[in-house]
């Protein structure tokens, strides 16, 4: 048990190492994309198994439309609706999961946002579990980037990293890698862990996109020395 509890804390700090190196090497990322909280829901629901390219042509839509809003959504029919938010893909479900979101929103929370964000963690997140078409990773996006509390996002970015680094075995659960991020960051203030779980996320689509892909490029990655450390190859 000891033996375990030491090779966490060893993760969890060559996970901040390798954050700290981020930072150092790409800068405030400044995420999410998006001009309000409700295109950050909408967005986090569209990006789910597909490219975001196609996240914004789907946004870029609803925009067109006149209907990234809470209201445009609403007034919209299910086939205009999917209609729209076609260039992602799996609209089916997606344009259910967008609807479900509104729908809870109506129901326990007078349709606000602002209402929604002030509930707390573990009620919001469970909340958003059970809506059909929200996993962790888009429940913890929409907690993190629309509702401003403290969710840490777990993709398949981080999970090329902390996998492929030795910080975790490749059948690593969400939960697990969450913790282990969580963990690195152990320490921050109120105040900053947000900035911190903000930026941790941003950055490791960086790297992932750049360096970590299917196919690795650790070449020139910002991330190459904390392999020779750990000894672990791509």
């Amino acid at each position: 048990m000891k033996k375990q509890q030491e090779s966490r804390v060893r993760a969890a700090r060559s996970l901040r190492r390798m954050y700290d190196k981020l930072v150092a090497t790409y800068g405030a990322q400044a995420w999410w994309p998006a001009e309000t909280a409700f295109e950050v829901v909408v967005g986090s629901c569209l990006t789910q198994n597909t490219s975001w390219r196609g996240v914004e042509r789907s946004i870029l839509n609803l925009k067109a439309h006149g209907s990234m809003s809470l209201a445009g959504v609403r007034g919209l029919s299910e086939e205009k609706l999917r209609e729209l938010i076609r260039p992602s893909g799996y609209m089916i479900r997606k344009a259910a999961a967008i609807r479900a979101f509104i729908a809870l929103l109506d129901a326990d929370y007078g349709g606000s946002l602002d209402a929604l964000a002030a509930e707390t963690f573990a009620i919001a997140r469970r909340k958003l579990l059970a809506l059909p078409g929200v996993g962790p990773e888009t429940a913890d996006a929409i907690l993190l980037y629309a509702l401003g509390q403290p969710a840490m996002v777990v993709d398949e970015y981080l999970r090329r990293v902390v996998t492929r680094h030795g910080l975790l075995p490749d059948d690593a659960k969400y939960a697990e890698i969450q913790a282990l991020g969580v963990a690195s960051m152990r320490g921050e203030s109120a105040e900053t862990i947000l900035q911190h779980y903000n930026e941790f996320h941003a950055l490791m689509v960086m790297v992932g996109k750049t360096h970590c892909r299917p196919k690795p490029k650790c070449a020139r990655c910002p991330l190459e020395e904390f392999l020779q450390r750990q000894k672990v190859h791509c």
